[in-house]
């Protein structure tokens, strides 16, 4: 009996092909980006894996976990967070003053690629502090690591991976104008039905659409190719060979990216890009003592949550009246993360908090809706739980994720630069009164909950497979190795074209000369 278990416990381990403590080094991005890391970073810790991030020491958002397992490496850049805060606030005032529309979308790349090229600068820099930090390099070569995961919005953890002669993956939500993923990683971008990213568009278009939608993309292909591969220099210089951004880049072995089919539009995809939208989402923990009481004394109304996010705190006073105003008109209670001043208008039925456990609040089943900025981690919290949604997107992604929603039926979105309190109240009352946004809401986290594997556990499992196997070239398509010619076919078109030309040259020859040939016969019988 004893032998047989063993036997069966050896063929479950030989399937599940299970790593035992590797290491493993983590290079992370800003904001919400290392919200998500933070998670799989636990989940491998879990997993008895050995995990090393990557500081700099000018880091904003980036903080040790609590875990006691976590190693942190913490490098020296010349800078300190005034200037990481700098960059985010040129680029959201750049946004909120630029804000892209069929009339400025030249204006708004324009003013975007100015705020990217400091955002450049700083990444080169961050890079510096670990490829010209000898100490740390010798460091991490001796650790053994069996896997480096970064994000690609950020660049360079792929040459610290080449360096250390490790594979590498990526885990983002979407590059900057989506370039990346279209020139490096060779996902097909098709302009006629693909909203290109930033465009606040669906994958319904009509003419007009289209025209705006092929128009960003080549905006976007002209950034990349003056601003991304700047960065071409940068890397041969580092590799000691000439390379280029996207050569490198495309060896990733798989990108995990954080949205999924309950958020996306149906569009094609490549085998090495993973879906883990929602890994950090999760079942709702009961609240606090008092926030309970408080939600409890809602009755059958319930509650509205609203969080503007982790980035901004505050707002101006006449806004932020504004918003009071109109959630005073509302029988609902109403939780609202804000850390700036108390606005005058605010009703009884308000409560202020600096930090509110947001997963916790959309879970609870007093919760109507969810008035957010459109961040991925907020919206999937809302799908995960089914709670809808009225967006007040300001910046980035937020705009196009509302969208999104919208298009799915489980949001309604007000401006936050032109809205009134009679804007926002309208839209409260739509999506709580409105039985259309909730059901739509719940349909999305069916699908959202019906999957044969949890996000997160599939995040880590591509991970672990990326280390039992030392890679996963496999799924790496062949459209990697050709030249942008080739893929386009160019060079079979050319050939095709030339053999035509050929083909009518020859033939227009024969005639020709048949015709001069049959001309002389027939001038000779005459002469004749």
């Amino acid at each position: 009996m004893m032998l047989n278990n063993i036997l069966l416990l050896s063929l479950q381990i030989s399937l599940l092909g299970t790593v035992f403590g590797e290491n493993v080094l983590i290079w992370p991005m800003e904001g919400s980006h290392w919200l998500n890391v933070k998670i799989i970073i636990d989940e491998l810790i879990k997993k008895e894996h050995n995990v090393t991030v990557l500081v700099a020491s000018g880091a904003l958002f980036i903080t040790p976990t609590a875990n006691p397992s976590l190693i942190v490496e913490v490098y020296t850049v010349p800078f300190g967070k005034e200037r990481v805060e700098g960059v985010i606030k040129d680029f959201v005032l750049t946004w909120l003053e630029n804000r892209p529309s069929p009339s400025t979308i030249w204006r708004f790349y324009h003013e975007i690629a100015k705020v990217t090229k400091e955002f450049h600068k700083v990444s080169m820099e961050i890079c510096d502090g670990v490829l010209k930090n000898q100490k740390l390099m010798e460091k991490l070569k001796k650790s053994n690591f069996s896997l480096l995961l970064s994000d690609p919005v950020f660049p360079c953890g792929d040459i610290i991976a080449l360096k250390l002669g490790i594979p590498f993956m990526y885990t983002l939500r979407f590059s900057p104008a989506s370039t990346v993923e279209k020139h490096c990683g060779k996902v097909p971008y098709p302009p006629s039905y693909v909203p290109a990213v930033l465009s606040e568009l669906t994958d319904q278009m009509s003419f007009a659409d289209r025209i705006r939608n092929f128009i960003s993309y080549r905006l976007q292909d002209y950034m990349f190719e003056t601003l991304w591969n700047s960065w071409d220099s940068y890397y041969s210089k580092a590799l000691g060979r000439p390379t280029t951004l996207c050569e490198i880049m495309g060896k990733a072995e798989i990108w995990l990216i954080r949205t999924y089919w309950d958020f996306e539009f149906p569009r094609p995809y490549l085998p090495n890009f993973e879906f883990v939208g929602g890994l950090h989402c999760k079942p709702a923990q009961p609240l606090p003592k008092e926030m309970e009481e408080f939600v409890q004394s809602s009755g059958d109304n319930g509650v509205v949550v609203f969080s503007l996010g982790s980035m901004v705190k505050n707002l101006t006073e006449e806004k932020a009246n504004l918003i009071a105003l109109a959630l005073a008109q509302i029988p609902q209670k109403v939780i609202w993360r804000y850390k700036g001043k108390k606005p005058v208008t605010l009703g009884n039925n308000t409560r202020l908090y600096d930090w509110i456990p947001q997963n916790d609040l959309l879970g609870h089943p007093k919760t109507k809706a969810f008035i957010t900025h459109g961040g991925t981690n907020g919206i999937y919290e809302a799908i995960y739980h089914g709670v809808p949604m009225v967006g007040v997107p300001m910046f980035a992604d937020q705009p196009d994720n509302i969208v999104h929603m919208k298009a799915k039926g489980a949001a309604v979105d007000v401006n936050m630069n032109t809205m009134t309190s009679a804007d926002l109240l309208s839209a409260l009352r739509t999506v709580i009164y409105e039985p259309s946004y909730k059901e739509n809401a719940i349909r999305l986290s069916r699908i959202h909950h019906d999957q044969p594997v949890k996000p997160l556990d599939r995040a880590v499992f591509w991970i672990e497979f990326v280390m039992r196997h030392k890679g996963a070239k496999h799924l790496r398509v062949a459209a990697h190795d050709l030249t942008w010619f080739q893929y386009h076919s160019l060079d079979v078109i050319g050939f095709l074209l030339a053999c035509v030309a050929t083909m009518i040259f020859v033939i227009t020859k024969c005639c020709l000369f048949s015709c001069q040939k049959f001309g002389k016969t027939r001038k000779k019988r005459k002469r004749e």
